[in-house]
């Protein structure tokens, strides 16, 4: 039987999670990254994709999130999400707006750098409308 750690899904809305659970699978921009108890200390930016989670009871439960960072420790993890919401709760028209406000920003950028995190940015948001289910 896998141990216990605390989880937090944090966003500047609100706290969307906080809870003990035994894993917890999170977009971290080097690769996807599975959490359980005990884990190194690390710290790692996530990209827009799916953290799944995996509740003490048993219970799995999707959000998605759009960026952020993770702060993992032997005894919890906490995901500082730049935006975050149950994946049930996620529409495609929210994923729509924002792929065009990146294609926006994109079409006014002169520098080359912050117009390939753009290209990459809008990437990711493209294989998350993919992923997601919709209604």
């Amino acid at each position: 039987m896998a141990d216990n750690f605390n989880f937090e899904l944090v966003s500047p809305e609100r706290l969307l999670l906080s809870e003990m659970v035994t894993e917890v699978v999170i977009p971290a921009t080097e690769g996807e990254m599975t959490v359980m108890a005990n884990h190194a200390p690390t710290m790692t930016t996530i990209k827009p994709g799916v953290v799944s989670v995996r509740s003490a009871s048993g219970k799995k439960q999707d959000y998605v999130v759009f960026g952020g960072f993770a702060d993992i420790l032997p005894t919890g993890c906490t995901l500082l999400a730049e935006s975050a919401v149950p994946v049930e709760e996620l529409h495609k028209d929210e994923l729509t707006r924002r792929i065009e406000a990146a294609r926006q920003e994109l079409e006014h950028t002169e520098l080359h750098e912050h117009k390939s995190k753009l290209e990459h940015f809008i990437m990711e948001l493209t294989h998350l409308s993919g992923v997601v289910q919709q209604d």
